[in-house]
């Protein structure tokens, strides 16, 4: 059993300003009080000399500058010189914001209760993740029955400052053995420790330099796994595109693991992973040359020597395994289904044209899960949750009663387990356990999240607005009850629209300590997610993408129409491509915005396809190399390539990590250097770079409070509000 540590944490989803002539008479956001004129003078920035170098590109017979090439290089010490600059005017500034320090306290007072993960079974133990309340990691125990639980796994014991996290982690068949993969300073690589659950000593050698990888277990043998050979140059930006399927014996050492795929010109593909059946009968290796769309291929372990046997020879569409029942595969895919359905076949022939459905496509969305000798059919309906509870021959023994509209997450387990577990939670109802009795359907409570946040002071309802082109896109909107609809609320309005995600409805503390300051929490679900399916995700790519910011312009433009705020109380925030939708609209229409938050951004268009992987988001994105068809459009909304002088952009503070090998923060470092250059007015541009840190994902506790009391401070000064 394969489980991400985001269950009882912070969530890695990274969410999310202008000092103009604002007065003592400007009326105050509901929930605070305003600053005084003074209190807004502009802060004196002086921003670090960023050398320019004379550097171009040409592209389809068009020169294109790159004047800031050498930031690129993240092992020099001239750019490790510019980031100490850059993060002392950003601190100096920070430094001055009255609410900081307020806002600190407040963050630890809603981080700080008990978070329990829901329980799993893995051979004689239970198991299950609990953070005391600032734990910068969250810890395993296991207990034995009704016994008294141990501790097991404490990631926060592998480094001092909590920077080392526990990334995955993934039990043999019958318990006896585990690996554990762990993640330094939010890198992409990892290490992978195997041990006995008993004895908790090392059965194998600790391996290294994994990335991207699952771990699926063959028996108590050994276990397959992922990884890129080691770039040449910095392990944090040198392009990685041939990934590779190993299986490491225990008995071995890594040097002598076998490569399963991907080792030839033939199977050369960017994401390769392996999964063995629950009864150890089959391997299914799945390849993908970008993050959408595989191929799919079957290999007989009962047959050691047996071929691979082909299943999808193109990555038309996305398709993996479900479960098995002997020599039956169940398949959930999007091949001729944009909202997927699940098809049965037989391994011997295991081609489309042998599919028969078993689930059928409907009008929602389908993710599917197995636990109990059941099926789990989970729809989003706009984004919410719908599940059905089926049996082995697909038909329907009940839909589950869920407590209310939200977010529906886990009914999963072994075969043989009556009782499974699930999750329940929307934005402003913190996460609470649930366990389901499969065979009588009955569910209670399990477990009561202890949150500090009351829920009753708060509403959260979905609208529907237009865009521009006259496209339906739905957003829940969270604040207090009673909210004053005056334009004057300071509102966070956080996107994402890419990559066929889905945002789902999710308590978050952090998001809480926004509300509690009078704050407007909006998500509009943009197109190139998949909250409608693959239609909803291609309307979003390549030379759609367009599409993902009008949505986003049309919610604030929404927003603003409604009363909700006004451009002097809205901020734009988003990560990762979320980055680069705060980036495109904040350049595009400036004058919408107050504060820009881009997070981890994806932000040189012409570039991002050279560094780590990022070649593999190409299907979203398309590349400056594809067409000059494709170069001109992405010339027309890169966020560094469309900086323009003399314009008085919202007051932005961009957010990396100098450990992103996912997102590598020259895209962040460059378009900071593009705004201090050319931005003209009082409003700051600052960047905000986060030192032996990643992407997001394993942030502990502590980094996480320091960097939202920086963020939500930034915000709520530059509108004028002062914290409560």
């Amino acid at each position: 059993m394969k489980l991400t540590l985001i269950a009882v944490g912070i969530s890695a989803l990274l969410m999310g300003c202008s000092t103009a002539n604002q007065s003592n008479q400007q009326s105050a956001p509901s929930g605070g009080t305003s600053i005084t004129g003074n209190q807004l003078q502009k802060m004196n920035l002086s921003y670090p000399n960023t050398r320019k170098d004379d550097v171009t590109d040409s592209y389809f017979g068009t020169q294109v500058a790159d004047p800031y090439r050498w930031l690129e290089d993240d092992m020099s010490s001239e750019t490790k010189q510019w980031v100490k600059a850059e993060n002392a005017v950003t601190q100096a500034y920070l430094a001055q914001v009255p609410s900081r320090d307020k806002l600190k306290e407040r963050l630890k007072v809603l981080l700080d209760y008990e978070k329990v993960g829901a329980p799993f079974k893995e051979g004689r133990y239970t198991y299950f993740f609990k953070n005391d309340g600032l734990q910068n990691q969250a810890v395993l125990y296991r207990q034995l029955d009704d016994g008294e639980a141990h501790v097991f796994l404490d990631p926060n014991t592998f480094s001092e400052d909590g920077t080392t996290s526990l990334a995955s982690i993934e039990f043999s068949k019958d318990g006896s053995l585990v690996t554990y993969l762990i993640s330094e300073g939010g890198s992409d690589w990892r290490k992978a420790i195997t041990i006995d659950v008993e004895t908790m000593q090392s059965v194998s050698e600790t391996l290294t330099d994994l990335k991207f990888s699952d771990i699926s277990w063959l028996g108590n043998e050994g276990f397959y796994y992922s990884s890129y050979d080691k770039p040449e140059g910095s392990e944090l930006s040198a392009k990685t595109d041939q990934h590779k399927l190993y299986f490491h014996s225990l008995k071995d050492k890594q040097s002598e693991d076998t490569l399963v795929f991907g080792g030839t010109q033939a199977q050369k593909n960017r994401y390769v992973s392996g999964h063995v059946t629950e009864d150890n009968r089959y391997l299914l290796i799945s390849a993908a040359v970008s993050t959408s769309g595989n191929k799919l291929y079957l290999k007989d372990l009962n047959e050691p020597d047996s071929e691979l046997v082909t299943i999808l020879d193109n990555t038309d569409s996305d398709t993996q395994l479900l479960d098995n029942d002997g020599s039956t595969l169940l398949l959930v895919t999007n091949l001729a289904a944009p909202n997927k359905r699940v098809v049965s076949v037989d391994a011997s022939q295991p081609q489309p044209e042998n599919w028969q459905d078993f689930i059928p496509e409907t009008n929602n969305v389908l993710d599917v899960s197995t636990g109990g000798g059941y099926i789990f059919a989970s729809y989003m309906l706009d984004a919410i949750s719908n599940v059905k509870q089926l049996d082995k021959s697909g038909k329907l023994v009940r839909e589950i009663t869920l407590p209310g509209v939200g977010t529906a997450s886990g009914f999963s387990g072994k075969k043989d387990q009556q009782t499974l577990y699930y999750s329940f939670t929307n934005y402003k109802t913190p996460s609470t356990i649930f366990s389901l009795d499969v065979e009588s359907g009955e569910s209670a409570v399990y477990l009561k999240s202890k949150a500090k946040f009351d829920s009753d002071a708060y509403e959260s309802k979905q609208v529907f607005y237009t865009s521009k082109d006259g496209t339906k896109v739905p957003m829940i909107i969270t604040h207090k009850k009673g909210l004053k609809l005056d334009g004057s609320n300071p509102t966070m309005l956080y996107g994402y629209g890419g990559f066929n995600i889905s945002l789902q409805p999710a308590f978050s503390s952090v998001t809480a300590a926004w509300l509690e300051q009078g704050g407007v929490y909006a998500v509009p679900n943009l197109r190139g997610g998949g909250e409608y399916g693959k239609a909803w995700h291609d309307a979003g790519t390549k030379l759609q993408k367009q599409n993902v910011f009008d949505d986003f312009i049309a919610a604030a433009e929404f927003l603003i129409a409604q009363n909700y705020t006004s451009p002097d109380y809205l901020a734009i925030r988003g990560g990762s491509n979320g980055g680069l939708l705060v980036g495109a609209t904040m350049l595009q229409r400036p004058e919408l915005f107050k504060v820009a938050l881009p997070a981890v951004g994806v932000l040189d268009m012409l570039r991002y396809h050279t560094f780590t992987a990022g070649a593999g988001w190409a299907y979203d994105y398309g590349t400056a190399q594809d067409s000059k068809e494709m170069f001109d459009y992405l010339m027309t909304y890169s966020p560094v390539q469309n900086v323009r002088e003399g314009m008085n952009y919202p007051a932005t503070l961009i957010t990396t990590g100098d450990h992103d090998d996912r997102v590598v923060p020259a895209h962040s470092f460059k378009f900071a250097a593009e705004l201090q250059a050319k931005h003209t007015g009082p409003n700051p541009m600052l960047i905000r770079i986060e030192t032996n840190a990643g992407h997001g994902a394993g942030t502990p506790i502590s980094k996480t409070i320091e960097q939202y009391a920086d963020i939500f401070g930034f915000t709520l000064y530059n509108m004028g509000v002062k914290v409560q």
